[in-house]
């Protein structure tokens, strides 16, 4: 039997329209439940409100498993697209990259909102069997149902309505074959519209689902006419408090000269513990970011900058001891609130803020209230520099006992090893770098108190079948194991973790397929032999981009600005945005990295290493996922297995996305 290979212009398939989302959901949103394309309708409610233009939002859980989110704002315009000439509301549902949330001019519809990507709510209809949007504005109430993201139902009118009323009410339908479980995580659900509630002084926000042993549905109710002091005050309300909690709101106005726009800033409450795990939670325009990001950086500079003053002030440092950021913040508990013009998201289900701006904005308009409050409040000052002063002498303590075994060690640490000043090991960092060229490009990024560098030549060995007598036979290997001072183990083995050196250790490759095969190289070596750093989360790998933008300066409003994305598919939401912005090609260029020698240090910095700004994956091993990890590495790595990783790769070997 001969079997037809050909490869033509009719092999390649465009996706259109919403397909995308359909055939890689993943991309989009989270999977594991419909709860995150539910969100984003509630965000859309959320932002009317932002804008003060509603004040209550009702989320309603029905027994056909669907789900309908309403609010009292002004209704999602239902008028003809001047240059589409499709009705507004279609378009937001069925276009990717559609919104009210691009135009920032004069304010827009959104001046402040958490759209990113305008792909929101086309997402949720996408993934879902059926969707019924239902607009009451200007006296008319129009009604449009969608199934798979296409129009079956047109926009018509149903009903008049008093011309004072106006809202949106959106019903989703997710179709499961999308998602791991059709269910909705109700835990999500409920801090979710609880921290709109916090987040948003005066709106009341719902939810009402069914409940089994119940013949009318549950009900809730989230109003906090306190705002985030009196949400910090339910949050900690089982730990102790060192300080009473300080809260403050902080926006940039008319006037005031600043590289921010008018509307910006941040609102915070914060305290410190005595005992009790700290509670932490941030929000940028009342999207939750639970992976923090740069305004919990610009906050965490400013509560530092505050308290190490007060110290300075008062002359209350013993001598000898050097508090740093960790030692004032590691017993803050707090609650954040920024209000960004144009949020920057990691990702489209935008847990992890990146601007870099935000830190400055937030760092800014929190460090002087907080000062001030601290030299009115001379003993709770006192008493949070005690806390600050307590917390650096148990470091320095530590630091101590770690110099004291490793100048008792016989191994010499390896000549290419470029070390870092600091012995703390809970801030060093290691960074295993793929090549020389981009070895000497990472000793001058790197911050040289706490990052150090090992530089990597070539393929290190596959050591998934090699026995521990056998691995300190190769160099590269022996290296590494002295470097971290932990030595070779089994999974089950009791190791030594006393000799760490480094609290993260970052596999940084280049971002091409041998950079891939590096870093699955270095995972199967940690998994096989150093099982317990990545079972307490010392092993991450870097992110380097894959491409940089260079747009050109707009007269004198806008500087140059150089952006990076770290695949093709933020690099196309990189040229959308600067589309958006009305640049024409020739306003900006495009260059791809074909590796890490090529960026120079300034660069490399900026993407990949510095703890504001990078994207740093940790390793982990999923919960309950132990075997199908092992099976995975057998498959990849195992000698013996070239056979099942040819029919592997020939049955899969189409959805794989591979960079030509």
């Amino acid at each position: 039997m001969s079997i037809q290979n050909s490869y033509s212009e009719s092999s390649i398939t465009v996706l259109k329209g919403l397909e995308p989302v359909k055939e890689r959901p993943g991309m989009y949103t989270r999977t594991e439940s419909p709860t995150h394309i539910c969100q984003e309708v509630i965000d859309n409610a959320a932002d009317e409100a932002l804008g003060g233009f509603a004040d209550e939002i009702s989320v309603s859980i029905h027994d056909d498993g669907s789900l309908s989110v309403r609010d009292n704002g002004r209704g999602i315009p239902v008028g003809l697209h001047p240059l589409e000439q499709v009705p507004v509301v279609e378009l937001v549902f069925t276009r990717l990259h559609a919104g009210g949330k691009f135009n920032k001019k004069d304010g827009g519809a959104y001046a402040f909102s958490g759209g990113l990507h305008g792909v929101g709510v086309s997402v949720t209809n996408a993934l879902s069997r059926r969707l019924e949007v239902t607009v009451k504005r200007e006296g008319k109430i129009h009604r449009i149902v969608f199934a798979g993201g296409d129009v079956i139902e047109p926009l018509a009118e149903i009903g008049k309505c008093p011309v004072r009323e106006s809202g949106t009410e959106v019903r989703v339908w997710p179709d499961g074959k999308y998602f791991e479980s059709p269910n909705y995580s109700i835990v999500e659900l409920e801090r979710l519209l609880r921290a709109k509630a916090v987040l948003l002084p005066g709106v009341v926000v719902s939810l009402s689902r069914p409940v089994k042993t119940q013949t009318e549905p549950l009900v809730q109710s989230w109003h906090y006419p306190d705002g985030l002091k009196g949400y910090l005050d339910n949050l900690i309300s089982e730990a102790q408090e060192a300080v009473p909690i300080f809260a403050s709101e902080n926006y940039i106005s008319d006037g005031h000269e600043s590289d921010f726009s008018v509307g910006e800033g941040a609102a915070f409450a914060l305290t410190w513990l005595e005992e009790g795990s700290a509670a932490n939670e941030s929000y940028v325009n009342l999207i939750p970011t639970p992976l923090g990001g740069t305004h919990e950086a610009g906050l965490k500079q400013a509560v530092f900058n505050a308290v190490n003053n007060f110290i300075t002030h008062h002359n209350l440092l013993p001598r000898g001891v050097k508090v740093q950021s960790d030692d004032v913040f590691s017993k803050v508990a707090f609650v954040l609130s920024a209000r960004v013009l144009d949020p920057q998201f990691q990702g489209q289900t935008k847990e992890k803020l990146t601007n870099r701006d935000a830190l400055k904005l937030v760092a800014a308009v929190s460090g002087d209230p907080l000062e001030l409050w601290l030299n009115q409040n001379i003993e709770a000052g006192k008493k949070i520099a005690e806390l600050a002063i307590k917390q650096a002498q148990a470091r320095m303590r530590s630091v101590k006992k770690i110099e004291k075994r490793k100048g008792s060690g016989v191994a010499v640490l390896p000549g290419k090893l470029t070390d870092c000043e600091s012995e703390d090991t809970r801030e060093n960092e290691l960074f295993l770098v793929e090549g020389d060229s981009a070895g000497g490009s990472a000793k001058l990024a790197r911050d040289k108190a706490t990052q150090a560098i090992l530089p990597l030549r070539g393929k290190v060995l596959n050591s998934f079948e090699t026995h521990r007598d056998q691995l300190f036979g190769n160099a590269e290997i022996h290296d590494i194991s002295v470097a971290i001072g932990v030595d070779p183990h089994g999974e089950h083995d009791k190791v030594d973790l006393s000799g760490l050196r480094y609290g993260k250790i970052a596999i940084l490759s280049d971002a091409d397929v041998d950079g891939s095969h590096i870093q699955v190289l270095l995972l199967t070596l940690f998994y096989t032999h150093f099982r317990q750093l990545v079972t307490h989360g010392h092993i991450y790998v870097a992110q380097p981009p894959l491409f940089r933008v260079d747009v050109n300066a707009q007269g004198k409003t806008k500087p140059a600005r150089k952006l990076y994305a770290l695949d093709q598919s933020e690099l196309d939401i990189i040229l959308e945005r600067l589309q958006k912005e009305n640049l024409k090609e020739s306003a900006y260029s495009i260059s791809r990295f074909k590796g890490l020698g090529e960026m120079n240090p300034e660069q490399l910095k900026d993407t990949t290493m510095h703890p504001d700004t990078r994207r740093l994956l940790q390793v982990q091993i999923p919960e309950g996922g132990g075997i199908d990890t092992y099976d995975i590495f057998v498959k990849l790595m195992g000698k013996g297995e070239a056979a099942s990783r040819r029919t592997w790769m020939e049955a899969e070997g189409d959805t794989a996305e591979v960079d030509i």
